[in-house]
């Protein structure tokens, strides 16, 4: 939502109806600003909205209500309808359209004074008035439709803010200006289609909130040593309470469900494309910290033009991979992640390097192939640095500790990218801010400030985040949420130690705190599994790493692997038709064929469009490799067909010469028309602002700034935690080599955390012999070399 005069922002509404109109009366928290829009019933095909341009006191607000009410006796007068917290957005199926509104939300953090909500309770109201409606509204089709979208909860995983960019990271929300409309067309706006009408008419987004998918989390920790106390879930160090923020962002680009979206598409978008923020800073009485830190991490499904079909018969279903040769979707994703993120682009692989039928290690082989391309075309400050490391193989050695060795290299990977931490002060004055500051508006105190007191936090930052790291297995769930704890663990030493709250940059495993931010991480990655893969997400490292009973933790990875099969199988596709209808790639339209009657859901285009001739019938529409693409019987496009020679007989792939650069683009609940439908849920010190002596020294070790290779490091490492329960048959395959040159260093040892013993575990597993003491120095070693001089180390 777009502040208003003095900064104040619309968040509680009332809804309105007389025959002929609804009135949507809005205020700010203080109760000193008062709206109306006006919403016309008459009308059945086209949205007809009026926003009042005066600004009223409530007892102005009252009246203009009376005098409505009276001017409308004769036809039944002005009715309430329901109070409401925002607009989710208007849509259109075949008859008439509907308005969805949030009527009962639920707050979940604060971020800077800014507070944080997730939906309750949604509704989902026809706007013209029932005398009107045309014949379709009452069609078999439209209510197909309306149940469809009904099957969109919102009261799961969605979240907004009236006052904060909450679809942009921190920093991001400090280095860009960019408010209003632009936030909404970010990649991470997932009602985006829905208010674009409304937005469009009224040039403003005053009446809308932003949703955001994905999964926000905000924790307040205390001390005791860094333990925990259950009531509050507080930890804290040194006597100061902080507050950890997780935040998770699924983009709404190429979205959808495990087996019908996987890879890229032609636009450079990948599946399961998630941004993973993690917010640290103290607790003060005023909500408004001193300082504040971020890092955000990014997960995302291998850039290749890859699927699986979907089978009820078999639980693991063959990767088909699509050769692109130039690999332009490839690139053109990267390409998007420097812009998102600048330079450097760290991608760490977890995929399997040996299997006995080659399934991920088809693909480990392309990936290598594509970076190593891509890389010939960049200058030696922009190349991709790339990390193979086979989880599947080294968490089944005897004596590794995974954890300790991927919290290892995230700790040199923080080195390259660094993170954000800022100096936060307030004012009176939001125009004090200085050259390299950044002012965002924060939240007065509406109780004991006055109303023309506007408060205003400058960020400073002493510190940005440079680069990013990329992290994937096969489905970007289950392993790649044991790396991503692995990095937020690394990244939470030294956010604390930025904040003065530790003398000490790093966090042993073994500690109470890492054990709590385990938790977190299992609870998100658990949350975005459900939304992708269908089940939660397989955790047998976090299992191993507490030391639960191995009976018990097989018994659940056995469940969640029948979820996830029984999910995908039977329930996905009409998931994904939800998820399209929700998002607008498919509009339904009289005349052309209705969703549920096309065989694939990459066919949204009919319905947007309308260029599918309407004698092409369901036999004729096969699989696309794109998100908006649509194949005919000839398995070309059916815009702009490609008459070249296809010597293969997987389907082909839209040409790639026309691609543009992309661009960023537990309440319960249910959206529903008056009469509800059922859902279905289907470090730096303060002030710092240089670099210490020993961080110049350790990039200095490392050749950095100057990196001038191809950047390849290859470990044999990480568990499939889940995704293959069955012992694999390490082969080697012709299909493994490498582009480049290849150092292989074959060694039986393991990794393991010095000096760490769970309960309930064989101290064997966690002890180091010498030997692999010399290879954990012997990997920091090799890490320094990879960085200034490239090629590839295999482990």
């Amino acid at each position: 939502m777009e502040a208003m005069t003095g900064g104040k922002f619309l968040q509680k509404f009332r809804l309105y109806e007389t025959r002929s109109k609804f009135y949507l009366i809005g205020r700010d928290k203080s109760r000193t600003l008062w709206r109306v829009l006006k919403i016309d019933r008459s009308e059945t095909t086209e949205l007809g909205i009026e926003e009042d341009p005066t600004s009223y006191t409530e007892h102005e607000c009252q009246e203009l209500l009376w005098r409505i009410h009276e001017g409308n006796r004769l036809t039944g007068g002005l009715k309430f309808v329901t109070k409401c917290y925002g607009i989710v957005g208007f849509v259109k199926f075949l008859g008439p359209y509907y308005m969805v509104l949030i009527t009962r939300r639920r707050k979940v953090g604060t971020i800077c004074g800014h507070e944080i909500y997730s939906i309750g309770k949604s509704e989902m109201i026809a706007v013209p008035s029932v005398i009107v409606w045309p014949n379709v509204a009452y069609s078999r089709d439209e209510n197909r439709y309306k149940r469809l979208l009904c099957s969109v909860d919102l009261s799961k995983d969605f979240f907004y803010s009236y006052s904060y960019n909450i679809m942009r990271s921190l920093q991001k929300n400090i280095t860009e200006k960019n408010t209003g409309q632009v936030v909404y067309e970010t990649m991470f706006v997932w009602n985006e289609y829905l208010t674009r009408a409304i937005r469009n008419h009224l040039k403003n987004t005053c009446w809308t909130v932003a949703l955001v998918h994905g999964f926000f989390k905000q924790f307040e920790l205390l001390e005791a040593f860094l333990s925990r106390n259950i009531c509050s879930s507080k930890l804290s160090v040194s006597g100061k309470d902080f507050w950890l923020t997780l935040i998770a962002r699924r983009s709404r680009h190429f979205a959808g469900t495990r087996f019908l979206k996987r890879g890229v598409n032609e636009k450079g978008r990948v599946a399961n494309d998630v941004e993973t923020e993690q917010i640290v800073f103290e607790d003060t009485s005023d909500e408004i910290p001193r300082q504040i830190t971020s890092v955000v991490q990014h997960r995302g499904s291998i850039p290749l033009v890859w699927f699986q079909e979907t089978s009820r018969l078999n639980i693991r279903p063959d990767i088909i991979l699509k050769p692109d040769v130039d690999y332009k979707a490839t690139r053109l994703h990267f390409e998007n992640l420097a812009l998102r993120y600048g330079n450097p682009i760290i991608i760490l692989n977890l995929i399997k390097t040996r299997e006995k039928k080659p399934r991920e290690s088809l693909l480990r082989a392309e990936f290598a192939k594509a970076i190593h391309y891509i890389n010939k075309g960049l200058t030696d400050d922009k190349r991709l640095k790339f990390l193979h490391m086979d989880l599947s193989k080294l968490s089944r050695r005897k004596g590794t500790n995974v954890l300790a060795l991927l919290n290892k290299v995230a700790s040199d990977v923080l080195d390259l990218t660094e993170f954000l931490h800022c100096e936060i002060t307030t004012s009176a004055n939001p125009e004090d801010a200085s050259s390299g500051q950044r002012t965002v508006a924060t939240p007065c105190d509406d109780e004991s400030k006055d109303d023309q007191n506007e408060c205003a936090a400058k960020l400073v930052p002493l510190l940005l985040q440079k680069g990013v790291l990329r992290t994937n297995c096969i489905d970007c769930l289950d392993r790649t949420n044991v790396a991503q704890f692995a990095y937020g663990l690394a990244a939470l030493g030294r956010q604390l130690h930025a904040l003065g709250l530790t003398e000490a940059h790093k966090i042993e495993l073994h500690a109470p705190l890492a054990d709590d931010l385990m938790d977190f991480y299992e609870r998100m990655g658990d949350t975005l599994a459900i939304q992708y893969g269908g089940s939660a997400a397989h955790n047998k490292i976090f299992c191993e790493q507490r030391g639960q009973w191995k009976a018990a933790t097989q018994s659940q990875e056995f469940l969640r692997t029948l979820q996830r099969y029984y999910n995908n199988a039977y329930t996905d596709p009409d998931k994904q038709d939800a998820i399209n209808v929700f998002l607008g790639h498919f509009q339904p339209q009289q005349g052309k064929p209705a969703l549920w009657k096309l065989d694939s859901d990459q066919h949204y285009n009919i319905g947007r469009q309308g260029t599918l001739n309407e004698e092409i019938g369901r036999a004729f529409i096969k699989r696309s490799m794109s998100d908006g693409n649509i194949l005919c019987e000839n398995s070309a496009p059916v815009s702009g067909c490609n008459n070249g020679e296809n010597n293969t007989e997987l389907l082909p792939m839209q040409q790639l010469d026309d691609i543009r650069e992309p661009s960023d683009s537990a309440p319960e609940i249910s959206i529903c028309e008056p009469n509800p439908c059922s859902s279905t849920n289907y470090g730096t010190m303060p002030g710092r602002h240089s670099m210490s002596e020993e961080r110049q020294n350790y990039l200095k070790r490392l050749g950095y700034p100057e990196l001038h290779s191809s950047n390849f490091l290859d470990l044999d490492l990480l568990s499939s935690s889940g995704n293959s329960c069955d012992e694999e048959v390490f082969e080697r395959s012709s299909l493994i080599n490498s582009p480049m040159d290849v150092i292989s260093v074959e060694s039986s040892t393991s990794y393991s955390e010095q000096g760490h013993t769970d309960e309930g575990r064989d101290d064997t597993d966690l002890s180091r012999s010498s030997s692999q003491l010399s290879d954990a120095r012997d990997y920091s070693d090799r890490f320094a070399q990879w960085v200034a001089n490239g090629g590839m180390l295999c482990y």
